[in-house]
């Protein structure tokens, strides 16, 4: 049985241009079959130059007849759902509340919760379909004070970053890092085990710094022994010695040595106001950011001197 079906100038432009330029393989196929057909050639030459059996080509002919270019342009593909995804709000409560160690343990917790045995691999696609991640345990200070740290952020930390932001106030955050003076080991291929200079004990180098919050300038005090009062006292008259023009706040946790009568006699005699933080507050203080950063491209820089050989 023939099948009559009709074609205007444009809908010929559409077809040319659909079958190059339609991202579905499938419609560009589609595209090219009724473009041919446009041109009133045979249909087995059809079939021949598009590539498929003429019953894959009526059904190209019967789509077009039925709801034109619209309905060549329409992908219906057979996508079987996961049984698993029938109990994902049963499983993505449980996960939020115990989050498995390993894919075999959410494996084995998925069969005891659902019944549902899959392999590894499933599950694990599940469980990134679930949005979640192998995502490194992070820590934080099991006594440390929630509320006591809102409180302080709310009426001690935020006005004065406040007043730091329109220019009325400088804000320093400080705190001291250790670095020993050691290479940080890595892994290499090679035939024999590589040893490379180090030096003897765990000699360090001391930085006692305070990081200005709106302009990230850095003030240090460093030295190869100890970081006491007398270093903080040094920090402070480094401050002070800027000469800001404004009034100076500093940030900084409780370490004996930064409350003691030396450290705040010499803050009220160069009008410096200490701010401590709540105890157990390190997410309070800005510069400990800034350690993190240093500690990391400390390790990045040192992998070029290790596979290097040198």
């Amino acid at each position: 049985m023939t099948i009559q079906l009709k074609f205007t100038p444009e809908i010929q432009q559409a077809l040319n241009y659909e079958r190059y330029h339609h991202p579905h393989p499938l419609v560009q196929r589609r595209m090219e079959t009724l473009w041919l057909k446009s041109h009133a050639l045979p249909h087995a030459l059809i079939a021949q130059l598009a590539g498929m059996s003429e019953n894959a080509m009526r059904e190209h002919f019967r789509l077009y007849q039925e709801g034109g270019i619209d309905k060549l342009k329409e992908t219906h593909f057979y996508q079987p759902e996961s049984e698993l995804q029938a109990h994902a709000p049963t499983l993505e409560a449980h996960f939020r509340e115990q989050p498995p160690a390993t894919v075999k343990e959410a494996q084995d917790e998925i069969e005891q919760l659902t019944g549902v045995r899959r392999c590894e691999t499933q599950v694990r696609q599940f469980l990134l379909r679930l949005g979640m991640r192998c995502r490194k345990v992070g820590m934080i200070p099991s006594k440390a004070d929630p509320q006591a740290q809102a409180t302080y952020l709310e009426e001690t930390l935020e006005p004065r970053l406040a007043e730091a932001q329109a220019g009325k106030r400088a804000v320093f955050f400080v705190d001291a890092a250790h670095f020993v003076l050691a290479p940080f080991l890595g892994f290499l291929w090679c035939f024999t085990r590589v040893f490379i200079p180090a030096p003897a004990g765990r000699q360090r180098f001391n930085v006692l710094g305070a990081l200005n919050a709106i302009t990230h300038e850095l003030v240090t005090v460093t030295n190869a022994a100890y970081i006491n009062a007398e270093s903080v006292c040094e920090l402070l008259r480094k401050l002070a010695a800027l000469n800001l023009g404004v009034p100076i706040t500093v940030f900084l946790d409780n370490a004996r040595y930064q409350k003691c009568v030396a450290v705040f006699t010499l803050a009220k005699s160069l009008n410096i106001e200490l701010c401590h933080l709540p105890t157990y507050s390190p997410n309070l203080n800005l510069i400990e950011r800034l350690w993190k950063f240093v500690k990391k491209l400390t390790i990045t820089l040192s992998s070029p001197f290790l596979m290097g050989g040198k």
